[in-house]
């Protein structure tokens, strides 16, 4: 049975939900408000699913840890503290990848289909190039990057995170986010010059 909540807030219709911020609606999951949760659902499943499954390059993994991260979220909504100053996407991210963290620890991966394609509504320009390059050399040696690298890629440039909400989603500090970021550059610098200098010969 939902918490008891006063009336005004259960007559909001669900346009006016939508247009409510997420940190509204997490005011209203945690006294039990089961509409804001699906509209924070319906809102961040997608986007965070997608985080999911570049990390773990499983469908059925990525799945589990966004379904087990909204679960956290139903039952323990104080964990994200308004007071913080941290939006709750940036904390959700940071759940998202800790579950990805945790699920890479106990087994290896499996390679992603060749055909698969993970749908990204908010898909930066650079995602966009790094999309459309997946099955080249670029796609592969990224796919091949630490997971540490790889993942604040992912948050900068597939996400479009700021450096800041990257590395509050990670847990590092700026100059670590900025560090793995070059270190990760520099790789794929030091991979993929051998061979346009290849090209280039030909």
């Amino acid at each position: 049975m939902l918490t008891a909540i006063t009336p005004v807030v259960y007559e909001s219709g669900m346009a006016e939900l939508q247009e409510m911020s997420d940190e509204k609606l997490v005011g209203l999951v945690a006294v039990g408000h089961r509409p804001a949760f699906g509209e924070l659902v319906r809102r961040h499943a997608a986007r965070f699913y997608a985080v999911a499954a570049r990390s773990l390059a499983n469908r059925a993994d990525a799945e589990d840890v966004v379904q087990e991260a909204f679960l956290k979220l139903w039952e323990q909504p104080t964990l994200w503290k308004a007071d913080r100053q941290a939006k709750f996407t940036t904390w959700f991210y940071r759940v998202v990848v800790n579950g990805c963290t945790d699920r890479n620890r106990k087994k290896t991966p499996d390679l992603l289909e060749p055909e698969y394609e993970v749908e990204d509504a908010a898909e930066t320009a650079e995602a966009a190039l790094i999309r459309e390059e997946g099955d080249s050399l670029l796609g592969r040696e990224i796919a091949a990057l630490p997971e540490r690298q790889k993942l604040a890629l992912d948050l900068c440039f597939y996400e479009g995170l700021s450096h800041k909400d990257a590395a509050e989603a990670m847990g590092v500090n700026l100059a670590a986010l900025r560090s793995l970021l070059m270190r990760a550059k520099e790789t794929l610098r030091g991979k993929l010059q051998p061979n346009a200098q290849k090209e280039d010969a030909a």
